[in-house]
């Protein structure tokens, strides 16, 4: 099916990304420790655990890093626990905002999640008013060029749920997030390499900013994205 341009924005969010690279480290250790407590150390049963160590190494964390947390986060050495909170809420322009945090403190965590909103044009929401705005799916993103007819084929053959053009000849896959990693290593086996490959919250539509409400937006978003405790900024607005 055909889709709105979305390339543009996707690389915005990834070079944002890039820029922050040395934040990732942290985050994917909450991840391998949060993974690995609640399903177990055993990569093969564990398939948010395997996700966790895919990023791990694609980050170029060495295996005794991965190994050590993976041991703290079941009980093999000591470490500290996380829980995991989700945070909703209204950026600029009513755009919608989802924020998952890791934390071993709450009360530290919403504080400093709620300070970001207020300060910076926003509003915390209450638990689900932003949340049905959004997916929960595996999402691949192949750059502009893939052929769209091959990576179709593969990625529903191997259980991927769509397959979308946007208008500027990117190619979005997505599937159910138990299914992402089968669909994932398919795409992969026959020579698509996706831009992104993530399970995540998709938003389902898409608002648009002008330029001065666009710029108020990103700043809210990198306040969020920068606080200690936050994994992932999910949001709604095209910028």
């Amino acid at each position: 099916m055909a889709g709105h341009s979305k390339w543009a924005n996707i690389q915005h969010r990834k070079g944002r990304q890039d820029d922050k690279r040395g934040r990732i480290w942290t985050r994917i250790i909450r991840e391998i420790m949060v993974a690995a407590r609640q399903g177990g150390a055993d990569l093969s049963a564990n398939p948010r655990l395997r996700l966790a160590v895919d990023k791990a190494k694609a980050a170029n964390m060495p295996a005794d890093n991965i190994k050590r947390n993976i041991d703290k986060a079941t009980g093999n050495l000591e470490g500290v626990s996380y829980e995991e909170i989700r945070y909703e809420g209204y950026g600029i322009a009513g755009a919608a905002i989802i924020v998952d945090t890791m934390t071993d403190n709450h009360v530290r965590t919403v504080a400093d999640v709620r300070h970001a909103f207020n300060k910076y044009g926003g509003n915390m929401g209450t638990e689900g008013s932003v949340a049905f705005q959004f997916k929960h799916c595996g999402q691949l993103v192949f750059a502009p060029g893939a052929d769209e007819d091959k990576v179709m084929e593969v990625a529903l053959e191997a259980g991927a749920e769509d397959v979308i053009a946007d208008e500027d000849g990117a190619i979005e896959v997505l599937t159910a997030p138990g299914d992402f990693e089968a669909v994932k290593n398919a795409l992969e086996a026959a020579g698509f390499q996706p831009e992104i490959a993530e399970v995540t919250m998709r938003a389902e539509n898409t608002i648009e900013l002008d330029e001065e409400s666009a710029a108020k937006m990103q700043k809210l978003l990198d306040v969020l994205e920068d606080l200690d405790d936050v994994q992932e900024v999910y949001h709604n607005a095209a910028l």
